[in-house]
């Protein structure tokens, strides 16, 4: 399943109905985003970029590969050195990752185009097959690349705080308990997380995923 600009604020409303700890965060903040990236590859090295960092590290470091190729195409980052990466703020790791992402996609391995046909689990088995994609990365490209209504990031650290927060958890609750509350949210589980992560952005007066 899919969601849209039309039917976005709608499922929200059905959230909300079901789950009052949703629905607060829509009551005090507003209806999410609806976050959207273009499926491209310049989207999946941002993804890669934000592994395990801030989001404003790793917009840093994109912008900074925008300022020396303009266009991030596999064809300009390949034509890179790694020293000039590491100029852009990439880590010795992401240099390895997003130059193994490029070397598929140019070697015809890897068609991103191809990915908005496929189901979930085999686009998540197509992508992990690429050293440096893992489960986090797939999850956040099905979302918001190809808004697939009915993921949840457990691997993702903000995403896992809201739920304790909201929920009103312990810290010491597992990822397991937490996926059997997301559990609840199904078929929107996406929708949910955004909610979440608005909630989440928002008490720490930030805007931007």
């Amino acid at each position: 399943m899919v969601f849209t600009d039309k039917n976005f604020k709608s499922i929200c409303n059905r959230l909300a109905k079901r789950d009052a700890d949703l629905q607060s965060i829509i009551h005090q903040y507003g209806y999410p985003p609806l976050w959207k990236r273009t499926a491209c590859f310049e989207t999946l090295v941002h993804i890669i970029l934000e592994q395990q960092v801030s989001l404003a590290s790793a917009l840093a470091a994109l912008n900074k590969l925008k300022e020396k190729i303009v266009q991030i195409t596999a064809q300009n980052l390949l034509s890179l050195s790694d020293g000039e990466l590491k100029a852009c703020y990439f880590s010795r790791q992401k240099i390895i990752y997003t130059k193994h992402l490029a070397s598929e996609i140019i070697n015809g391995q890897l068609n991103l185009e191809e990915l908005n046909a496929m189901d979930n689990d085999r686009i998540r088995t197509l992508l992990t097959k690429i050293k440096g994609i893992g489960n986090w990365t797939v999850d956040v490209y099905l979302m918001m690349v190809l808004q697939r209504s009915n993921l949840f990031p457990l691997g993702d650290i903000a995403l896992i705080k809201s739920v304790r927060e909201t929920k009103r958890l312990s810290k010491e609750i597992s990822k397991d308990t937490i996926a059997l509350i997301a559990g609840k949210w199904k078929p929107y589980q996406t929708i949910a997380a955004f909610i979440l992560w608005h909630g989440y952005l928002n008490k720490r007066k930030r805007q931007t995923l």
